[in-house]
């Protein structure tokens, strides 16, 4: 008999605005925002009080106080969110050690082999929802299942305060009824594509052989074939080997004029310049993202044969991205800057020059 693994996703609900509502007892069962209320601002997190007028992470603050006109805007803490996320995963290591962070309010863990000797996953992802409760004050969901794809799904599916189990023999009739954008890596212009070939939900996305998957989505195409049967394969890994550095700026106010994008350019530069320097990262292929005044982004990458460590080695390559990804008198209104690729020792790094570009018409 085949063994399966154990698995469970933690996804802490709406988290940032669930520690300001703990800390700040009036805001408690209020329509929250963390961010800031200016018109060059967005929403870093809502409350699911806020939620129920469609305000969202990433909507301008604009919009979701036309939304939600009581909505109360604070600003993010998130030295604080850290140290909560810290005392979170102490929670997760009293039962495994394989515990892989996502993010500072979601992880997956591997418990298979545990050690308290539960036998049941389920069992313990309802110890461990108790202890956040309790001890912390703050409600999680979670899901459980054979791999990493269907827990990270289940934790999803009875958000907030959820617990979903879906078990092996389970998973092919769940994965059918699945639209595909629940699939990971399935965002808005994937799933537009897949709605244009026919393909709505995992049943779908299963009658799909894989050649016609690699054709019309290159390597992922193996992702969603393999997802939709049921298989993942991936561990979870506890160790992260940092994978990139970047930093964004929002701009005060959208800009066109060639120089003045330039100029910001240059100050994006020397903020990535300085993280790079503060954390030893060392890479060598540089992305730049623009985010244009109407919220649809665009990215440009391209990787050298050398580190890009000082401000002499990425500037002219983040001009030269630059010239390719700016359109004429469109306003541009963030621009990011990101250093990926990184070498082992130093020395592994790509011989020859690959230009990689990416095109995102999403809104974020």
């Amino acid at each position: 008999m085949e063994k399966f693994r154990k698995i469970i996703h933690i996804d802490m609900d709406a988290f940032y605005a669930s520690v300001e509502q703990r800390d700040n007892p009036q805001y408690k069962g209020k329509p929250l925002a963390v961010g800031h209320a200016d018109k060059r601002s967005v929403v870093a997190a809502a409350s699911y009080e806020a939620r129920r007028y469609g305000v969202k992470s990433a909507m301008p603050s604009l919009r979701a106080k036309r939304l939600c006109p009581q909505l109360i805007f604070v600003p993010g803490r998130m030295s604080h969110y850290k140290e909560v996320s810290l005392q979170i995963r102490e929670i997760f290591h009293e039962y495994t050690d394989l515990v892989e962070p996502l993010a500072l309010d979601e992880a997956f863990l591997d418990v298979t082999e545990n050690k308290k000797g539960i036998s049941l996953a389920v069992d313990i992802a309802k110890e461990i929802k108790r202890r956040i409760r309790e001890d912390l004050h703050l409600v999680a969901s979670a899901g459980v299942s054979y791999n990493k794809f269907l827990a990270k799904v289940a934790s999803d599916f009875r958000k907030p305060d959820g617990l979903c189990t879906i078990h092996p023999d389970q998973a092919l009739e769940f994965i059918a009824q699945l639209p595909v954008e629940a699939f990971w890596g399935v965002g808005k212009v994937t799933a537009q594509k897949m709605h244009e070939m026919g393909v709505h939900n995992g049943a779908d996305l299963r009658n799909c052989s894989r050649d016609m998957l690699r054709r019309h989505f290159g390597k992922i195409g193996d992702v969603y074939y393999d997802f939709a049967r049921g298989v993942d394969n991936r561990p979870v890994e506890p160790v992260h080997v940092r994978k990139s550095m970047g930093c964004e700026h929002t701009l005060e106010r959208d800009i066109t004029l060639p120089s003045s994008v330039v100029i910001e350019l240059y100050h994006v530069a020397t903020d990535l310049v300085g993280r790079i320097e503060r954390s030893g990262f060392r890479g060598s292929t540089l992305t730049l993202k623009l985010r244009f005044d109407d919220f649809t982004q665009k990215t440009r990458s391209l990787t050298v044969f050398h580190e890009l460590v000082a401000l002499k080695d990425i500037l002219p390559v983040a001009k030269q991205l630059m010239k390719e990804a700016q359109e004429e008198n469109r306003p541009i209104r963030l621009i990011g800057l990101s250093v990926s690729n990184p070498s082992v020792d130093g020395s592994e790094v790509h011989r020859h020059p690959v230009q990689l570009k990416i095109d995102w018409d999403e809104r974020s």
